[in-house]
């Protein structure tokens, strides 16, 4: 059972084609492996395993997709398009597959023809997070045609999500509120990271969820200056604050929970202070959350407390990012961006320092939906816990 409505596949291939006629391009083909999830799945709601591969979008036409003999059994009963060739550049290195079809780039180009004419133009869409064999492929099998980087237009048509993607995101956050349920309810001293990393997992999976935007965050004591630790088998020791974080997904779209508790149950003054501080930039953050605002002006009243309070130093990440297929992606809202926050966004709250002396790494995370009339939380439990007073 594959996870993305037809209605909804079909929208966005539409959109795709008025893409590449505004651009007069004959096709689209855009990449994709289990490590950059998010463009192949926005077409399809479907990743192949093990090897990776790329949707073909033609201006006219029915897309394919283009990828290995060993997912192409899977593709079809799961992806929301199931035309499959095969291609080398997309296989796994050396592995033989003796009773599967495989076609190079000059047949496909006899193919297309038929539909197209002469192919001319192709637009590519990551090409950049492409293996260097893989690349190397692609721009071999496509000579004598002229290659164009599309990847910008056609993630901007990933921005603003549709109702369903909502829908969807929102349930992924319901499973997030779970996840720090199970995981706050597990942390004790003697307890390892990987026990509390387990139990917000089975939260998650034993409710449905289809995946992760990330493995789970557990960094205690000094491991939460990792930024991203993944659990290990340390034990939490008595005085300490563990850093958790999970992003659950449905139907491939992301929820998330993040949030830096004490080991003990209590925080010592010394850590409400620093809980203080990353609640005070959350809540100037969250203000900004106004559609026609611009990176820079959401990022700026954090970024200036934390300069007031000594803590620049520390700060690694900007402090709101979009979620949805990735539990981080496009555009993320920096003191660079000039992208402008609008209705239909779906964006996280994400605020964090690391490093600290005394503190170590601190991070708490939720999410909203954007609408005309402002931020609306995807968890109202998370939310309230980050604006209210520690």
């Amino acid at each position: 059972m594959g996870y993305l409505h037809e209605s909804e596949s079909a929208a966005r291939i539409e959109r795709v084609k008025r893409l590449l006629e505004e651009r007069d391009l004959d096709l689209a083909l855009v990449y994709y492996d289990e490590f950059n999830i998010g463009n192949g799945w926005y077409l399809t709601g479907w990743c192949p395993q093990f090897e990776s591969g790329a949707v073909l979008v033609p201006r006219k036409g029915k897309p394919m997709l283009l990828g290995g003999p060993e997912s192409e059994p899977f593709a079809q009963l799961d992806s929301a398009v199931t035309e499959t060739r095969n291609f080398p550049v997309f296989m796994v290195p050396d592995e033989e597959y003796p009773n599967a079809t495989i076609i190079d780039f000059p047949a496909l180009f006899a193919e297309l023809s038929a539909q197209l004419g002469k192919v001319k133009r192709v637009g590519l869409v990551g090409a950049s997070r492409m293996p260097a064999a893989c690349h190397r492929g692609i721009v071999e099998g496509f000579a004598g045609v002229e290659l164009v980087d599309l990847t910008e237009p056609y993630v901007r048509l990933r921005f603003q999500k549709s109702p369903w993607e909502i829908q969807q995101i929102r349930a992924a956050f319901a499973l997030a509120d779970q996840c720090y349920a199970a995981m706050k309810g597990k942390l004790a001293a003697g307890v390892s990271e990987i026990e509390v990393a387990a139990v917000g997992e089975y939260a998650a999976r034993s409710r449905g969820a289809s995946g992760f935007g990330f493995s789970a965050i557990v960094g205690s004591g000094a491991r939460a200056n990792a930024v991203v630790p993944t659990a290990s088998s340390k034990k939490f020791a008595p005085g300490e604050t563990a850093m958790i974080g999970l992003a659950p997904k449905v139907n491939g779209y992301a929820g998330v929970m993040g949030d830096s508790l004490p080991v003990d149950g209590t925080y010592t003054a010394s850590q409400k202070e620093c809980m203080r501080h990353v609640r005070e930039a959350f809540r100037l953050t969250k203000a900004m959350l106004v559609p026609g605002k611009t990176g820079r002006e959401i990022d700026a009243p954090a970024r200036a407390y934390f300069k007031k309070h000594g803590l620049s130093p520390y700060l690694v990440c900007p402090f709101v990012h979009t979620i949805g297929l990735h539990e981080a992606e496009s555009p993320f809202f920096g003191p660079g961006s000039s992208d402008v926050l609008a209705p239909g966004m779906t964006v996280c709250v994400d605020v964090s320092f690391f490093g600290h002396p005394a503190w170590h790494g601190v991070r708490i995370e939720t999410g909203y939906e954007i609408t005309e009339k402002g931020a609306v939380p995807f968890s109202p439990m998370m939310d309230a816990l980050h604006v209210g007073e520690i």
